[in-house]
């Protein structure tokens, strides 16, 4: 069972901040023109919109209406256009997005999903990109008590995503007032992962 849309019925969204995490703002500054962007689990919208105000023509993904519907006024309020699709990640062949992703960003979707959804998602990533394109990637350490994601290491990145991409760099998330308290142990990492030219 997909507990987000309970989630967000609650209003208990510990993902959804107003700030760009420091990484994705690194990331996306390394590159002096957008491209096309892929915001995998988009949630109420706040970096895709921030990479459409940065000239990236952007698609982002949730799979809860409530996000969706969200992130939907973020972009109207930002005056910015971006393709919101209410959509399962673990089947992005079936969403009719085209290719030539330049740019996937995933914060935190990857690491709650179960090891096939991971290989799917993985494969969907890969068939929507080209060579040169990057992602980036957050996800908690695998943990044994506590509550949310389960967790992934960077091994377990490397197998998912195969020989088609290469780690460029493991680094822990410098943002730790975004992640509550219960989870703590988590260890957050950021991924950044791209496709040889």
């Amino acid at each position: 069972m997909n507990p987000y849309p309970l989630l967000y019925r609650l209003g208990i969204t510990p993902w959804n901040r107003d700030a760009v995490p420091t990484r994705v703002v690194e990331v996306v500054n390394e590159r002096s023109s957008g491209g096309r962007a892929l915001d995998l689990g988009c949630g109420t919208g706040r970096d895709s919109v921030y990479l459409a105000e940065r000239g990236w023509a952007v698609t982002g993904i949730d799979g809860v209406k409530q996000a969706i519907e969200a992130a939907r006024e973020r972009s109207q309020g930002a005056g910015v256009a971006v393709n919101w699709i209410l959509g399962d990640v673990t089947r992005l062949e079936t969403l009719g997005l085209g290719g030539g992703f330049d740019f996937v960003l995933d914060r935190g979707c990857f690491h709650g999903l179960s090891d096939r959804e991971r290989e799917r998602c993985a494969q969907g990533v890969t068939g929507l990109t080209g060579p040169g394109a990057r992602l980036l990637l957050f996800a908690f350490q695998p943990r044994r008590l506590g509550l949310g994601p389960r967790g992934i290491t960077a091994e377990d990145v490397q197998a998912k995503f195969g020989p088609t991409w290469d780690v460029v760099s493991v680094t822990p998330d410098t943002d730790l007032d975004r992640i509550p308290p219960w989870l703590g142990n988590a260890q957050p990492t950021w991924y950044l992962l791209a496709r040889p030219a």
